[in-house]
């Protein structure tokens, strides 16, 4: 999935696969740049020390809003919708490859 990671700016909801089998979910306009800060432990305390990642899941949106009211309503998932999520789900919006 990371070949498909947009280069542009816009409003993404992501879920990480962390070395420990946890799973993150995070909010950015810059997931290049969000995967690098994770992978740098300069992420979100969360993740330090959980690296490498696998990004699962990349969704995008229209607003800031959108962003962070989806990262919420993901984060109150179970465990099981989450996978589901990721495996139904995979790239959404137009994040995908085609825009790369």
């Amino acid at each position: 999935m990371e070949n498909e990671i947009p280069l542009y700016k816009g409003h993404f909801v992501y879920i990480l696969l962390c070395a420990d089998g946890s799973l993150y979910t995070g909010y950015t306009t810059e997931p290049k740049r969000r995967l690098r800060q994770h992978e740098e432990g300069k992420g979100a305390k969360y993740t330090r020390g959980r690296g490498p990642f696998q990004l699962v899941y990349l969704e995008e949106g229209s607003d800031r809003s959108w962003g962070l009211c989806r990262e919420e309503a993901i984060k109150r998932l179970s465990r099981e919708k989450k996978e589901w999520l990721i495996k139904e789900g995979g790239t959404r919006g137009r994040a995908s490859a085609e825009k790369l």
